[in-house]
Parts: structure tokens; C-alpha cells; sequence
């Protein structure tokens, strides 16, 4: 198969969640492990950080990759899901996975696929980690797809386990209350492995400790012993320090990830340097400060509060769960606008009504779909919309919706393109 023809079939073949949602979701870790097994066990020939949590592992990947990078390490990379093109899934220090590799791979084990039928994501980890291994990374990041326990990732032993934060999405699949999806997210702490907890809750965290606790692995709550003060924006960069106690470790971080929500997630990232320091990784403060400064430079990382246009501002972020969108909101609040206009598309299994309660009602809204067959079809967004006082035009397409927004807007305006990461995907 060409290229082109290796991605239909990886797209079309196989249960892709993007697609079709928890149908394509597997119970556990069989098919992940019978690849490997296949493969020769790729993911236990490289060291490896895994990284969980509702909101902010994306970014916090991206960023802690950044500096094992700038720290000299060869780095893999391994996220999803990916915007543009199916290789931002896999990367070593930046580069994503050749074209070659990912064909090569699909025809070699298109026989296992026949047989054992996996998910598209589990032959997209298996592939991830047969290049980490075969290109001898040093280290690589992983972050978790959805949940923890039974993800396809959750088969490698890290050096490191971070959990971001805890918030209710995917509750049809990992439960209802914050406490059922926390129980799946410490499905990723290892026996004598340290965990860092990015977030601290007080619904939550004994939940963590017992867990580390049973395995006998050091925990840290990043956010009780680390705090960060005198941030601002300069430009394109958001400047922050972050101190130990009463003791400033880094004076004037200067971030390339500019959104508010990233002040949370740098606490998590921060903490697993210093863990990992004391586990003998050489990681100069220099690294980290050249790291964060060029995260999206390094890493390709797109979507996150990310600036498409001045003139009228145009913004997009991936943000799209309560959590998630309350941070979008608190970035708009400190972005200068004369009249905001909403791009705004969704998918059906997602909390929709709870997410547009939190929407501005003087804003403009452009409401659409993004393409894939989870997504909520607009007329019943705009329906849903209408009912909680928020008012604007329908689209049937994301790019129709921002030809409207953008023939409407005033230079000195700010459009915000998201609610879901695929509408942001066909934006970009």
C-alpha cells in the first residue's frame, strides 16, 4: 500500500474512537500486549515518563519532552489524538514518524491485524513503540489516550508516572463522579515508581495515596510544594516563577504555551524535573528554561491558545470539557476584544448542555460540526444554544463557520474557534 492508501486502511479497517467513540474502546490490554509480544517486547527496550489526567497532559507532554530534549536526551514522543496529519502521534526530538515506517509497519503486521482485530489505537502505540525502540530514544513520553488502567499505553514501566488533573469527561466510559475516574487514572502508578499529582483535590488525592501507598512508590502533590507568582504576559511568551517554599527555583520562566491553565499544569511539569533529578537524570536549569521557551518549536505542538490571526484576533484551543472550557473562558477574560464571536462545534457524547451554560450570552455564535460521524449536528447545537439564550448563525461545515465569522468581525474583535479538538483540527 502507498502512504495514503496505509492510512485509509488504518482509518477504515479499524475502530477508531475519533470516529465512532466508545465503540471502538477494548476492555483490556490483550491486543496491546499480543502486538508487542509480536514485536519482541519493543516497550520495555526504552525508558519512558507516562502521563495521565483529564486536562493539561497533552501540554505537559509536549513541554517535559521540550526539556529532556534540550537536556540532550534523544526523546520519543507519543500523543494523540493528532490535528493535521497521523504523524504528530509519534515523534523523536520533534521529527515525526516517517511515512516509510508507518507503511513498512502496517503491511508487516497487517496479518496479526486480520486476526486478533485490534483498535486503531492500539496499533498506533504498538507502532510507537516498535520506532522508540528500533531508533534507540533514551527516553520517551507517553501519554495516556483515555483514562489509565486499561489504556493501551499503560503496558510500559515508566520512570515516572504524572497525573494532571481530574475532571469529569468521558463519564459514559470512566465513570460518573470525579472519585470513579480517579480510581482509572492511578491505574497508571507503577510498584516503586515514583507519581507526581499535578493537581491536588480534596475529592481525590486519598484516592492517589492509597494507591501509591499499595505499591510502595513515593508521591508529590506538585501543587503543595510548589506555587507560582509574578506572571504576565511579554509578547508571545507567558513569564512565571515558580518557587519551593519560600525559595524561588526558576526566576522569570518564560513559556511559549501562553494559556492561563498552563500556570497549573507547569507546577506537574516542574516537579517530575525535580523527580526525576533525583533519580539521576542530568536536567540543567538551562534545559528547562530553553525547553519551555521553545515547546511548540521543539515539539510541533499546535491547538493549545493558539493565535491563527491578528486583526481580527482569531484564537483556537482544544479545550472541550467543563474543565477545559471554564479555562478558555478565564483566557478570553484576559484577552482585549471589542465583540467576541464563537466558532463553536461539538460532539454528541459529550456534556453539551453543561458546557453551553458556562458560554457568554453577549457573544456571536457560529455553530457547526466538525466532520466525523460523533459529531453533534449544528441545528441541534443551535437548538440546545437558543434554549440557554446564546444566539448566532448555523454552519454545516467549521470552515463556513469561520468565512461568517470573519465577514462579520471587526479588527478590533476577537474570534475563538473551538469546543472540540476536532473542530480546532479543521481550523487549523
Amino acid at each position: 500500500m502507498t502512504y495514503s492508501q496505509t492510512l485509509d486502511y488504518l482509518y477504515n479497517r479499524l475502530p477508531m474512537f475519533t470516529r465512532i467513540g466508545a465503540a471502538a474502546m477494548k476492555k483490556d490490554l490483550h491486543n496491546t500486549l499480543v502486538l508487542c509480544q509480536a514485536l519482541d517486547e519493543p516497550q520495555n527496550k526504552f525508558k519512558s515518563i507516562h502521563i495521565g489526567g483529564t486536562n493539561g497532559k497533552g501540554s505537559s507532554s509536549h513541554m517535559l519532552a521540550a526539556i529532556l530534549q534540550k537536556a540532550g536526551y534523544k526523546t520519543g514522543l507519543y500523543t494523540s489524538p493528532h490535528l493535521k496529519d497521523f504523524r504528530e502521534r509519534i515523534r523523536i526530538n520533534g521529527a515525526m514518524i516517517p511515512t516509510s515506517y508507518v507503511v513498512d509497519f502496517t503491511a508487516e503486521q497487517q496479518s496479526l491485524i486480520e486476526s486478533i482485530q485490534p483498535s486503531f489505537f492500539e496499533v498506533t502505540v504498538a507502532m510507537a513503540f516498535s520506532w522508540f525502540a528500533q531508533d534507540k530514544v533514551d527516553i520517551a513520553v507517553i501519554e495516556v489516550g483515555l483514562g489509565g488502567r486499561l489504556d493501551s499505553t499503560n503496558i510500559i514501566q515508566p520512570e515516572l508516572s504524572l497525573i494532571t488533573n481530574i475532571s469529569l469527561d468521558h463519564t459514559n466510559l470512566l465513570g460518573h463522579t470525579v472519585q470513579e475516574i480517579a480510581l482509572e487514572k492511578a491505574g497508571i502508578i507503577k510498584k516503586d515508581t515514583p507519581v507526581v499529582i499535578g493537581e491536588s483535590q480534596l475529592e481525590t488525592d486519598d484516592i492517589f495515596t492509597a494507591k501509591a501507598l499499595s505499591l510502595s512508590s513515593e508521591i508529590v502533590f506538585a501543587d503543595k510544594v510548589l506555587s507560582v507568582t509574578d506572571s504576565y504576559k511579554d509578547g508571545p511568551l507567558l513569564v512565571t516563577s515558580v518557587f519551593l517554599g519560600p525559595d524561588c527555583l526558576f526566576k522569570d520562566l518564560r513559556l511559549q504555551l501562553t494559556g492561563t491553565y498552563q500556570l497549573k499544569n507547569i507546577l506537574g511539569v516542574i516537579q517530575s524535573v525535580l523527580t526525576l533529578r533525583d533519580n539521576g537524570y542530568d536536567i540543567p536549569d538551562t534545559a528547562v528554561r530553553e525547553g519551555l521557551t521553545a515547546t511548540t518549536d521543539l515539539t510541533g505542538l499546535q491547538g493549545r491558545w493558539q493565535t491563527l490571526q491578528e486583526n481580527p484576533l482569531i484564537i483556537c484551543d482544544t479545550g472541550h470539557n467543563l474543565a477545559g472550557i471554564k479555562e478558555v473562558l478565564e483566557n478570553i477574560s484576559h484577552t482585549p476584544y471589542k465583540k467576541l464571536h464563537f466558532v463553536i462545534g461539538m460532539l454528541s457524547d459529550k456534556d453539551v448542555t453543561s458546557v453551553l451554560r458556562l458560554l457568554p450570552t453577549d457573544a456571536l455564535y457560529y455553530f457547526c460540526q466538525p466532520d466525523l460521524e460523533r459529531a453533534l449536528p449544528a441545528a441541534e447545537l443551535k437548538k440546545s444554544a437558543n434554549e440557554l439564550g446564546l444566539y448566532g448563525e448555523m454552519y454545516q461545515t467549521v470552515e463556513l463557520a469561520i468565512i461568517g465569522a470573519k465577514a462579520n468581525a471587526d479588527t478590533d474583535d476577537l474570534i475563538f474557534i473551538g469546543g472540540s479538538t476536532f473542530v480546532v483540527a479543521e481550523a487549523l
